[in-house]
Order: C-alpha cells, then sequence, then structure tokens
C-alpha cells in the first residue's frame, strides 16, 4: 500500500483528507505541524506529500524549501488562496500542482493519485 503524508493547520480538512485517501487504498499519516512530518518523511518510503501553505511552526516560504531539500518525490499543494503567478512559481520548484481546497478537489487530486498507485 502506497503511503501519503498530509500536512495541514486545519484538523478538519486533515479528517476530511484522511477518509478520502483511505478510501482510495492509501496509507495515510496526516500532521498539522513541519516539525512532526519531517521526521516522517525522512524515515519512510513516501509515495505522495500533500500540504498547505499555512502552518503554526514555519512560514509557507521557509516550509516548501525545506520541503524541496528534504524530499525528492512529488508534492501537492491544496490551498485556499494561491494565484496564479504563485502556482508558476511552485512548479518552476517542483511542486507538481495546486488545488483549491474549495470546489471539485477530490476530482483534481485524481489524476495525481492514479500516477502513483
Amino acid at each position: 500500500m502506497k503511503k501519503i503524508i498530509h500536512i495541514d493547520n486545519s484538523g478538519f480538512f486533515r479528517k476530511l483528507m484522511y477518509k478520502f485517501l483511505i478510501n482510495e487504498g492509501f496509507d495515510v499519516e496526516s500532521f498539522s505541524t513541519w516539525a512532526d512530518a519531517d521526521m516522517a518523511i525522512n524515515s519512510q518510503h513516501i509515495a505522495l506529500v500533500i500540504t498547505g501553505l499555512t502552518l503554526a511552526d514555519i512560514s509557507g516560504e521557509s516550509f516548501i524549501q525545506r520541503l524541496l531539500d528534504s524530499y525528492t518525490g512529488p508534492v501537492i499543494i491544496m490551498s485556499a488562496s494561491v494565484n496564479p503567478e504563485e502556482e508558476a512559481a511552485f512548479r518552476a520548484r517542483g511542486i507538481q500542482a495546486t488545488i483549491p481546497k474549495s470546489g471539485a478537489w477530490k476530482l483534481a487530486l485524481q489524476p495525481y493519485l492514479a500516477r502513483i498507485r
């Protein structure tokens, strides 16, 4: 079973994403802070990291830099607010996609999940 790490400061969204990914057949670990997620990312084989940009223990820019420095696999950002310029900058740095949390996020996430199955 492929493992996905999900990082988000919203407890509600972590639970929602956890249930969705488990139902899709993945092993999931959810975290609210970079400090907790970093240990999991560096100690296991991870197929995908899905993350928000706002965390309690680190700024979004520092977080993305640390994540990309320590993890070479696919990363998807799910955020309520990413403008087109930010999305282009994230993609240039190696982020697979930015997906809005609102709307049809489950549908938008499906192609990326299919790639790691």
